[in-house]
């Protein structure tokens, strides 16, 4: 499927802290509900439900209830690496890591209308996405982020920048320690929005930040615009 949603699009990624003995009676999944309800109220157009401890059963029950309050929303909610929940639980898709079962596998399996996005950390990663069909990869870590050292030293925006020039009109989300005043430099680049776990972590501020992102987004136009500079003067 296409990836329409307008821009900059916004990626709240759930921040794992669930366990193998979290159940539906626990704060964390309550957290959870809580947050994606924020998100879906804010305007948040991606959710990814990444807890990867929990076990098959609770996290399709935690799918449903976060599916269930998006509905009716222009939100869409994706499963980390679980396919076969995110279709039983009626989620929009799958969120693939770089040990996942391929972009073109999950294509062939659950259809043209199931959503595809991929984690990359960098060009040539990107680029496999693209090939194998994902409707949109996150690219990252762009900036410092303490939760991404694994993947190596950051990205910059330097290389997202060659990496959206390169594959226009393909969407590229970045992600790895970006905050809010960073949120320019990402999209300046050539990014088609940013994805946080961090940056979209407290419910009660959701809304303003969305706010935020999006001010930056108007400027951040008017900067691409070939005749901003004559407005300035």
């Amino acid at each position: 499927m296409t990836l329409n949603l307008p821009s900059p699009i916004l990626y709240l990624i759930t921040r794992g802290a669930t366990t193998e003995t979290t159940t539906s009676d626990s704060e964390e999944f309550r957290d959870i509900v809580l947050q994606a309800s924020a998100a879906v109220t804010a305007g948040i157009q991606l959710i990814q439900i990444r807890e990867k401890q929990l076990p098959a059963n609770i996290l399709f029950e935690l799918a449903r209830i976060v599916v269930a309050t998006a509905r009716g929303s222009a939100t869409q909610i994706l499963i980390n690496d679980r396919a076969d929940i995110a279709a039983s639980a009626g989620a929009d898709g799958v969120h693939l890591t770089t040990t996942s079962v391929t972009a073109d596998v999950i294509r062939r399996t659950f259809g043209a209308k199931f959503l595809i996005g991929a984690s990359t950390h960098s060009l040539l990663g990107a680029r496999e996405a693209f090939r194998q069909g994902a409707d949109f990869a996150v690219f990252g870590p762009v900036f410092h982020s303490a939760s991404k050292t694994k993947y190596g030293p950051p990205l910059g925006v330097g290389q997202l920048k060659d990496a959206a020039r390169e594959l226009t009109p393909f969407p590229l989300i970045a992600l790895g320690g970006v905050s809010p005043g960073r949120v320019d430099e990402c999209l300046l680049a050539g990014a088609a929005g940013v994805a946080g776990i961090t940056l979209f972590s407290k419910p009660k501020d959701l809304a303003m930040t969305v706010e935020k992102i999006k001010d930056f987004a108007k400027v951040d136009r008017r900067r691409a615009d070939p005749t901003w500079k004559s407005y300035q003067s």
